[in-house]
């Protein structure tokens, strides 16, 4: 809390005295070391153009320079926009630093483990340079290492307190701190260095939808659009923002827009995939989430949904199948073991099916469904006692479920505890009047020869459902106990 009071604090300060500074820090040509520094650490290729032809380009674009902005990740085309503009120092035009390319490379691939002690190494060396900072700040961001991310661009502001970007980027570390507030400041006052800089209106609607005011960070993002119309990430931003508002079928659209814009947006397609999944379109919903996996295997959240949802369709062996993977591969991962568990007891495999709600009951001791499923399942082994056991937590857990009392009362009935199943079959009865409750009702009053209590439940249950053969065959034998016996 401190360090975001601090952040306040220097905004303020910032806008009060730092007007020349900023001018000053931004007024001189761009070296290439510093557009590679941008660029490594995730500055957009139109937004870095841009910032190159307000300033100038200070180094050329001959072979050896292109053979070393390619190697940092950069587009043929980008490199081409950047030898359009004009050459601000043609007599002393510096050669692009291979190291600086070569950690940009890392951080394409997402070997931040390696990009980090580079650029660490770099910034020791040129410890002025905001934009190798900048650059640090983005490794730590991408790992999610947010203190360290809000540090390195905290130093990356004081030397170039002026950049627009470096705010943009403090917004949405206190984004993701959930700090609404502080992320509008930031992106207030990156919009008040640079009114046409498209991000700040992003992170500013981020900021909006942190404080749960919707409209106004959809509106925030309309304005980051007019200024970048083709921008995937705002159409993603938007979606989250649109879904939280109640608005799917928008929300959806959304997606498919980032998706169109950016197909290899994993993000997109798995957020789709969920949206899809809530929707009922269960197909499609593997349709997108497969698209995912396609692009980022290695991310354990798309199997786990993919998996979630082969268990919803019913598709028992898919679901198998992406669960043990992901378990596998990520051996720390906690969700998906119910979903496993569900698949296991459709297949009879009940010693597999107890194994993965242990854990899932581990995972979450007040999970009322996995203690009464568990139930279930030792139910079927014979373990009875242990059975009894889990319902009763089930049901302590959870006292208004119908499935949970039926259960206990079946396991009590099992080991002719028949008042105890009586009292979790009328629970069961007055939380949901089936056919089947009361079907069991019945079954329980019959061995104590109450008779006409059994037939009153029996006749719920043929009045309830009429077709089904085993309730009227029920009273109808029942009824001949009661004349046999009334004969007598």
């Amino acid at each position: 809390m401190h360090r975001k009071l601090l952040l306040v604090l220097s905004v303020s300060l910032f806008l009060s005295f730092s007007v020349g500074a900023s001018a000053q820090a931004v007024s001189s040509p761009m070296g290439c070391g510093e557009a590679l520094g941008w660029f490594a650490g995730g500055m957009p290729a139109p937004r870095l153009s841009r910032l190159l032809e307000e300033r100038g380009r200070a180094f050329k674009i001959d072979q050896a320079n292109t053979k070393t902005l390619l190697a940092a990740g950069m587009d043929a085309a980008l490199v081409q926009s950047l030898r359009l503009l004009p050459d601000s120092a043609p007599g002393g035009s510096s050669a692009c630093p291979m190291e600086v390319s070569k950690v940009s490379a890392l951080i394409r691939a997402r070997k931040f483990e390696l990009a980090q002690p580079a650029l660490e190494k770099l910034i020791n060396r040129n410890p002025q340079d905001a934009s190798l900072k900048f650059a640090l700040g983005f490794v730590y961001q991408q790992t999610e290492q947010w203190d360290a991310a809000f540090d390195a661009y905290s130093e990356a502001r004081d030397l170039a307190p002026g950049s627009s970007d470096i705010h943009c980027r403090l917004s949405y570390v206190f984004y993701r701190y959930e700090d609404g507030d502080n992320a509008i400041a930031e992106a207030r006052t990156a919009l008040s260095l640079d009114p046409k800089n498209s991000d700040a209106y992003r992170f500013l609607g981020l900021g909006f939808h942190a404080n749960q005011r919707y409209a106004a960070a959809i509106n925030a993002f309309a304005e980051a659009l007019v200024l970048h119309p083709n921008d995937a990430e705002v159409y993603y931003d938007m979606g989250i923002t649109l879904k939280e508002k109640g608005e799917l079928q928008l929300a959806i659209k959304a997606y498919r827009k980032a998706i169109t814009l950016d197909p290899q947006m994993w993000e997109a397609h798995n957020n789709l995939g969920m949206l899809l999944h809530d929707a009922g379109n269960l197909t499609s919903a593997v349709s997108e989430y497969l698209q995912a996996k396609r692009i980022a295997p290695s991310e354990p959240g798309i199997r786990y949904n993919l998996g979630n949802t082969y268990c919803d369709k019913g598709e028992y062996d898919a679901a198998i199948t992406e669960l043990n993977t992901l378990f596998r591969k990520h051996p720390g991962w906690q969700r998906g073991h119910s979903c496993l568990a569900k698949a296991f007891m459709s297949k009879k495999n009940y010693k597999l099916a107890i194994a993965e709600l242990r854990m899932a009951i581990l995972q979450n001791p007040e999970g009322a469904t996995e203690h009464r499923v568990l139930g279930q399942a030792l139910l079927l082994v014979k373990d009875k006692e242990e059975a009894i056991r889990e319902l009763k937590v089930a049901v302590e857990l959870d006292p208004d479920s119908a499935l949970a009392h039926h259960y206990l009362g079946t396991a009590f009935f099992d080991e002719q505890k028949l008042d105890a199943a009586e009292t979790e079959f009328r629970h069961a009865v007055r939380l949901e009047p089936s056919a089947n409750n009361h079907y069991y009702l019945a079954a329980t009053l019959m061995p104590e020869g109450r008779y006409n209590e059994a037939l009153k439940e029996l006749e719920s249950s043929t009045r309830l459902a009429p077709t089904q053969t085993l309730y009227q065959t029920r009273k109808q034998e029942l009824l001949q106990l009661m004349r046999t016996s009334s004969a007598r």
